[in-house]
């Protein structure tokens, strides 16, 4: 069906793609055949070329393999940026497994659920990590506890020596450098890097396809626990091979990556896009804008996909003036709309049009995304390639005209399978529609008269923190556990900078009114949930609004937040 905004879509693109036949292991090995002495990873200087990849992510497969990873199994992978993750991602998927991406900012009351709900038995993790990931896995009972834990350290990936570090902040240089010692399993072994990966197992044989899951990333919502998203090979790879394409990539891109690669953007858009397009990939562990101005001009970067935040930062650094930004073509993200002045001056000081999208967990990143050659501003963009996406009234079902707001609904190869091991929540995302199954996105928006979307509201409870996605229910669920908290409301408070964060409207125990205060409760929340999560407002109340069924009426907290 033709569709409005067909006018302004890239001439030299089609409206969808036709997947290959194959896994997404077979995009690590399809580049390192052709290029296998091209630059793959950059790492502080340190350069790891296309056929190493493959041959470090085999040899750790064949590990995986003789430790009893089979099939189906789900391994957790819990790293920041670093070499060693794209490695493992891709052993993991060569061993036939799935990949569970964990965010390397959760701490050991968070890490349970993620060990015990896909069932893992063996996870991969780096040294800084490595504790919390053990201190975890000793709280649980012994039948869901972890197996087998191989541990790397971010010196496996560059010599210390002679590593090309730039402006790297003297933290950052303790952090990367510092070795941690193997922390002890409960019931199981621990294994460093360099010695999984020093065998010669046998490969297991390739037996995963297009339909065979092959990532299970997590993400919450109106719950306390976060769901895991089913994506096959088949949904990653569309995505993968849609973000090489309308990126214009070739085998001559070169990419700086940020966004955090357990992140589904960082993930899809950037890893796998660019490993499928053999790209050299420059990574940053984490943002630091006097580094990425300096990688930027050293390695010519081409492409880089960031959230908006990272772009005003690097803009407003008194050392922005001797960086070199001319090498440049594609500049594009998501999270969090980008400010019109910021986007303006891209523009006419660089002449880069800033591309805007849209995406969730549960569409392997975009299901939207701006035109590169007319993009809006402040806007998700149109379908992504091979996406139906419509506005219809969340409560009718009906389809919305242009400029009324509605819930977006999404159709494609992108969406995901379903919520693991919860079949009811998979069943109320979904609904058919024009015959053809739709999810839920839980986000209001509209379309203009282009068939551009434009996010407007949402219709799930959701704080969006400088592009992290906060889930109130989640942050209460584990303020809870606070011995002094008797009840807890979680909403948004406007920031500056961030967009939004996090404040909680706190009722305490009569016990211990006076006892504790709000930066107590502050510095608890530091110590047990993710640093994104963690409320930096904490407002102390003598009840919270109800409604005459009992439930706590948030949206009034919020309105008057609102207000002020």
């Amino acid at each position: 069906m033709d569709r409005p905004h067909y006018a302004f879509w890239p001439k030299r693109l089609p409206h969808a793609l036709t997947l290959p036949a194959t896994s997404l292991w077979d995009n690590l090995a399809t580049s390192a055949r052709r290029y296998p002495d091209k630059p793959a990873l950059v790492f502080f200087g340190r350069v790891l070329r296309y056929a190493e990849l493959q041959r470090q992510a085999e040899r750790l497969a064949a590990r995986l393999q003789a430790l009893g990873v089979k099939k189906g199994d789900r391994v957790l992978l819990d790293m920041q940026n670093c070499p060693q993750l794209v490695v493992a991602h891709f052993a993991i998927l060569r061993a036939n497994a799935v990949v569970v991406p964990v965010n390397p900012m959760n701490r050991a009351e968070e890490l349970k659920h993620y060990i015990t709900d896909p069932d893992a038995k063996v996870a991969i993790t780096t040294g800084d990590l490595a504790a919390e990931l053990a201190k975890a896995d000793t709280q649980l009972p012994e039948a869901d506890r972890l197996r087998h834990l191989v541990v790397t350290q971010f010196t496996d990936a560059f010599d210390p020596e002679t590593a090309d570090t730039g402006p790297m902040p003297a933290a950052w240089r303790d952090w990367l450098l510092t070795r941690h010692a193997l922390p002890a399993l409960a019931s199981g072994t621990a294994m460093a890097w360099t010695a999984a990966l020093d065998n010669e197992l046998p490969l297991p044989a390739l037996q995963v396809g297009p339909a065979d899951l092959a990532v299970l990333p997590y993400t919450s919502g109106t719950t306390g626990h976060p769901k895991g998203c089913m994506h096959p090979h088949r949904s990653l790879m569309h995505n993968a091979m849609a973000s090489a394409v309308w990126g214009n990539a070739t085998s001559e891109s070169v990419t700086l990556l940020v966004v955090p690669m357990f992140h589904i953007t960082g993930m899809v858009s950037a890893m796998h896009a660019n490993i499928y397009s053999a790209a050299t990939i420059v990574l940053m562990p984490r943002w630091d804008r006097e580094l990425a101005g300096w990688l930027i001009s050293n390695w010519k970067v081409t492409s880089w996909t960031n959230i908006p935040t990272m772009v005003i930062d690097l803009l407003a650094s008194p050392n922005f003036a001797s960086y070199d930004l001319s090498s440049l073509v594609h500049i594009g993200g998501g999270g969090a709309a980008m400010p019109q002045a910021v986007a303006q001056r891209l523009l006419e000081q660089f002449n880069l049009r800033y591309v805007e999208g849209y995406g969730l967990t549960e569409t392997a990143a975009p299901s939207h995304s701006n035109p590169i050659d007319a993009p809006k501003q402040q806007c998700l963009g149109v379908p992504f390639m091979s996406c139906d996406a419509r506005v219809i009234d969340p409560e009718t079902l009906q389809e919305l005209p242009p400029g009324e707001q509605g819930e977006i609904i999404i159709h494609g190869p992108m969406v995901f399978d379903g919520y693991w091991k919860r079949p009811e929540a998979t069943a109320a995302a979904f609904i058919e529609f024009a015959g053809k199954r739709f999810f839920r996105s839980g986000d209001l928006g509209r379309t203009d008269a282009d068939g551009y979307f434009f996010l407007t509201d949402r219709l799930k409870r959701m704080i969006n923190a400088s592009g992290f996605k906060v889930w109130p229910a989640e942050v209460e669920a584990l303020m809870f556990r606070h011995p002094a908290i008797q009840e807890a409301c979680v909403i948004a408070a406007h920031d500056a900078y961030r967009g939004e964060t996090v404040k909680a409207v706190v009722v305490l125990r009569p016990s211990h009114k006076g006892q504790v205060s709000e930066q107590d409760i502050i510095d608890w929340c530091r110590e047990n949930m993710a640093i994104y999560k963690v409320p930096r407002i904490v407002e102390f109340a003598d009840a919270l609004p109800k409604s005459g069924s009992g439930k706590v009426m948030w949206r009034s907290l919020q309105e008057a937040e609102a207000r002020k």
